[in-house]
């Protein structure tokens, strides 16, 4: 037993190493190609004396977006392995379940109307009212929910806020409508510190939310009655846990849009990698695999065509579909769907 222990325990550790060296890769790769191509040691004397291309490319140029593209998917990947973990489904994640979209939409409707309130306090809003709506619509008549129901109920709640989104745009005037089209992909384009310190400071406080209730998700694997057992409120941990992930996935959206496909892909990528079982573990790497994704995301959209910023959600969305395909496909052989 001792044996198997330390064998798995270093198999996490390696593949614990092999993210975070895949996200250093990423980093690095997307700071040096763009229209501009710059080499490591151009990056290295930027960073260190503060002069030259490199420098400037890591204050102005692409640094704010890296690091937004870095907290935007930390963020979205966390969100999708919360819910993942909760509903026990592959499938159960922010993006699938209208969850980002229903952000998306209350930034949009906060454009329209003119408003002043700050763009994390919209999504976090749309987000909480998607996930309400889906949770009351997807109630049975005995009182119970089924996770599957739930997942299916945020289906029809993302395509409805997605409706909702495509006709506010038509009510815009054409530069403010081509920019919200283009945000509502998912886009990191024009990005700046500002970002950057909004998504980490909004998502530096859920992660220390997180790591308290990460000992609650760990019992509701166990079961209801066991976790009630051991003195946790199942229902109320459940909203807590629920409602954090909501604020997760809405402030990755506040920053790079509703990205599509981050939150579903991130989680079971990164527990293949390292082989996570315990919750804690598998939020983390979920984390860090969201980050690798939207960065290399972002710089797929730069540089895949010369002279064109394609937004980010574009990529995603082309590798995100066929993993939802084949998801639903094994879904549906092992008779969950």
């Amino acid at each position: 037993m001792t044996v198997k222990m330390n064998a798995k325990m270093t198999a996490g550790i390696r593949g614990g190493l092999v993210l975070a060296a895949a996200l250093l890769l990423a980093i690095v790769l997307s700071l040096m190609i763009g229209q501009i191509r710059l080499s490591v040691s151009d990056l290295w004397t930027g960073l260190l004396t503060g002069k030259g291309p490199g420098a400037l490319t890591l204050r102005v140029l692409r640094g704010p977006g890296v690091v937004t593209a870095i907290g935007a998917g930390a963020a979205l990947g966390a969100s999708g392995a919360i819910f993942q973990i909760l509903l026990r489904n592959p499938l159960a994640a922010p993006d699938v379940m209208g969850f980002t979209s229903g952000a998306g939409l209350a930034v949009v409707c906060g454009v329209l109307a003119g408003t002043t309130l700050p763009m994390p306090l919209l999504s976090a809003a749309g987000g909480l009212a998607a996930a309400c709506a889906v949770a009351i619509l997807a109630i049975k008549r005995d009182g119970t929910q089924v996770p599957i129901t739930l997942i299916l109920v945020g289906l029809g709640i993302g395509f409805l806020t997605t409706a909702g989104n495509s006709f506010i745009v038509t009510r815009l005037p054409p530069e403010q409508a081509a920019e919200a089209q283009r945000w509502l992909t998912g886009s990191l384009a024009a990005r700046d510190w500002g970002h950057a310190a909004q998504v980490f400071g909004c998502g530096a406080v859920l992660a220390v939310i997180l790591a308290i209730q990460v000992r609650a998700l760990g019992l509701l694997e166990l079961g209801d009655d066991l976790a009630n057992g051991l003195g946790l409120r199942s229902n109320r941990a459940r909203l807590q846990l629920a409602g954090t992930g909501v604020l997760l996935a809405a402030t990755g959206v506040a920053v790079a849009g509703p990205v599509p496909f981050i939150a579903l892909m991130a989680g079971p990528l990164g527990m293949r990698v390292t082989g996570a079982t315990q919750p804690g573990g598998r939020i983390i790497s979920a984390a860090v695999t969201g980050a690798i994704i939207t960065v290399l995301a972002d710089l797929a959209a730069r540089s895949i065509v010369p002279g064109l910023q394609l937004p980010a959600g574009v990529m995603t969305g082309i590798f995100g579909a066929p993993y939802l395909l084949w998801l639903l496909s094994r879904e549906m052989d092992a008779g969950d769907i």
